[in-house]
């Protein structure tokens, strides 16, 4: 049977990394460029399932970060030092309120994954008092 604590870890671990994508997404929200190939596109984590039966391991881990698809919004500011031959500058495809909400999620479930550590840790203590 693999450690509640070792899976509660792991999932803190992913939820971190979630967080972390989602402060990057935030943070280059508002950048702009001088072309849609250059411009921010936000990124997504994507989590996987860990079972290694030999190791008596299990838990979750983030097989990869993928960028999302979305249209990049284009803006005609002719004057902007970014602008193109046409005229356009390119922004982020970073929709804030999804990653707001993303942030809330993945900071619960980091609550959750840390209260299952403890309460695990807080069980084996009293069971290993039970010999006392």
């Amino acid at each position: 049977m693999a450690s509640p604590m070792d899976i509660a870890a792991s999932a803190m671990h992913a939820q971190m990394m979630r967080l972390n994508t989602v402060a990057s997404n935030l943070a280059n929200a508002e950048t702009l460029s001088s072309s849609a190939a250059d411009a921010y596109r936000s990124k997504q984590v994507v989590f996987s399932e860990l079972l290694d039966n030999q190791r008596n391991n299990a838990g979750v881990a983030v097989s990869q970060v993928v960028e999302s698809n979305a249209e990049i919004p284009k803006r005609y500011e002719p004057g902007h030092p970014l602008a193109d031959e046409n005229g356009y500058v390119y922004g982020s495809n970073v929709n804030t309120a999804e990653e707001m909400a993303n942030m809330i999620s993945a900071s619960r479930a980091f609550q959750s994954n840390a209260e299952v550590y403890s309460t695990t840790k807080t069980l084996m203590l009293r069971t290993l008092q039970l010999g006392n």
